[in-house]
């Protein structure tokens, strides 16, 4: 009886938070802030306290993001469609697999499909101020076109904040003041954003997307340290097994937690100016990123947890605070998430399932029971990568207990082909450093790409060289429950042989069911014009 008891409460409560949802404040519809970062793995201090293990979490320091996880919830498995920029963002703004999504599901060349209906747009038809700052569909032509191009956009305050090491060394460099320099590019995050609020015809509903690129190499070497007083020598023992635990590694991934900062500051200003105006209360606000770490082993470009994992934290206007949900939730259920919060009709077609009823929920841990896994895969990332600009085919499914990812084409490199990157000139100028066209061009240039090249030979580096760059089988399985670092392939033991089969047989059936082109016809479209042709241009991976 007390449990029956429980659960009508329960759902008492959730029938009057969702109604809250869907009147708003004083019957209005939420206005939504999105902050959006490239390259934004799951990092924010928040997640340290729920990891279980000292990690890259412990080191980094996100109290502004902190803040919306506290006062709202915390989604512990949130995954990335796929770990490379132009389709998981094809897949964030339509809600469909990233392969579902025509030339949006790849890279470089990547063009936008117009038939394909996308929530920023689907919410200005219905009513909404929409407005933007700086990358929200990209690379791909036309730029930003599933939010209407740039019609949309305010950045006129300036576009320093996505660059947030380059621009402070320019401004150290010509005299100015650390903190009058950081308070110059904040001004700017703060300018934009006024002047979005300005523009909106008073009473309307908003949508402000800020998609900044901050998180995206290059940053500067060192800027970690000498910005955000990160010390490398914290992250000594707190690397996964992965990542060779050396002093030029820890200090490339010091100078991404740096950024990380940097974007954390970020939400802190537009959560101060929502403070000032009187809509905090009336804003959804969504902090996340479009897939993991670039330029490290199993980041970006990968199907490891390093590559899809990111954060989501969404603060909800009079919500249950604190709350960290253990559900899957893949990127492309925020569009129908944002129109189910609008009452925007939800198009057909959509594979994302609306988040609202996780939200409004006052329950932790696992709210929906079907929420046990998700998909993610990538096709092609950078189009001269490998010769013919062929794709690297991959696809994975992620529950809570194991990890299958399924090569389709192994005997091609999933990082790219070499090129000149192993040669002497190529490490002595740098270009390894700076140039992704130099070689193995899936994964991006720094200093830990460049370690990992210098030391292919030695005894400690080359396992690490091979596992990045070398050829992968045809199946890999990790079972989570001892390889959080997803470092031991067990596909062909023994004792897993039920778990791969079952495994392999759920995700080939959910692709076929998803119309994926890469399993229902043989050779696959993705392995044919206009898919492998090669880009035209320049643009940023």
């Amino acid at each position: 009886m007390t449990r029956i008891l429980n659960l009508l409460v329960a759902l008492a409560l959730t029938t009057l938070t969702v109604r809250g949802a869907e009147t708003g404040t004083a019957g209005a519809r939420w206005n939504i802030l999105f902050v959006f970062a490239d390259d934004l793995g799951r990092y924010a201090g928040a997640y340290a306290k729920i990891d279980g293990r000292p990690g890259l979490n412990a080191v980094v320091q996100t109290p502004h993001i902190d803040r919306i996880a506290r006062e709202g919830t915390l989604f512990r498995n949130a995954f990335a469609n796929s770990p490379s920029c132009t389709p998981s963002r094809s897949a964030l703004l339509s809600g469909r697999y990233f392969f579902n999504t025509g030339l949006g599901a790849i890279l470089r060349g990547a063009v936008w499909d117009p038939s394909i209906p996308s929530f920023p747009l689907l919410l200005r038809d219905a009513g909404y101020h929409i407005g933007k700052s700086y990358k929200v569909w990209g690379p791909g032509t036309p730029a930003d076109a599933p939010f209407g191009g740039q019609q949309y956009a305010y950045e006129r305050a300036g576009k320093e904040p996505n660059h947030f090491s380059e621009s402070m060394r320019q401004r150290l460099a010509k005299g100015e003041t650390a903190d009058g320099a950081r308070a110059a590019v904040l001004s700017q995050i703060r300018g934009n954003f006024d002047d979005f609020l300005r523009d909106r015809p008073d009473g309307k509903p908003w949508l402000y997307f800020l998609g900044v690129t901050t998180t995206h190499r290059p940053w500067v070497k060192g800027s970690g340290q000498q910005l955000w007083n990160l010390d490398p020598e914290q992250l000594k023992g707190k690397l996964p097994a992965f990542l060779p635990d050396v002093p030029e590694v820890r200090e490339d991934v010091a100078d991404y937690l740096g950024e990380v900062q940097a974007v954390d500051a970020y939400v802190g200003t537009l959560l101060e100016r929502l403070e000032q105006t009187g809509e905090l209360e009336r804003t959804l606000i969504v902090v996340s990123g479009d897939h993991g770490i670039p330029g490290f082993p199993q980041g970006k470009c990968n199907l490891y947890d390093f590559g899809t994992a990111v954060t989501l934290a969404v603060r909800v206007p009079g919500g249950t605070k604190g709350r960290v949900v253990d559900d899957f939730v893949s990127l492309p259920d925020l569009a129908p998430t944002f129109l189910d919060l609008a009452r925007v009709p939800v198009p057909t077609g959509l594979y994302g399932r609306s988040l609202l009823s996780l939200l409004t929920s006052s329950r932790q841990g696992q709210v929906d029971e079907t929420r046990t896994w998700v998909i993610v895969g990538r096709e092609r990332h950078v189009d001269v990568a490998r010769e013919g600009a062929l794709p690297y085919p991959m696809r994975a499914l992620r529950t809570g207990d194991f990890l299958y990812i399924r090569n389709f084409e192994p005997d091609r490199a999933p990082m790219g082909d070499p090129v000149s990157a192993l040669s002497p000139a190529a490490l002595s100028s740098g270009e390894v450093a700076r140039n992704n066209r130099i070689g193995f061009m899936d994964m991006d240039a720094g200093p830990t790409k460049v370690w990992l090249i210098q030391h292919r030979e030695d005894f400690f580096g080359r396992p690490f060289y091979e596992a990045t760059f070398g050829r992968r089988p045809l199946e890999e399985l990790y079972d989570l429950r001892q390889d959080s670092d997803q470092t031991r392939n067990v596909a062909q033991e023994p004792a897993y042989a039920d778990v791969r089969a079952g495994m392999e047989k759920r995700l080939l059936a959910h692709l076929r069911d998803a119309g994926d082109p890469r399993v229902i016809a043989t050779p696959s479209a993705f392995d044919r014009p206009p898919f492998t042709s090669l880009a035209r241009g320049k643009s940023k991976d």
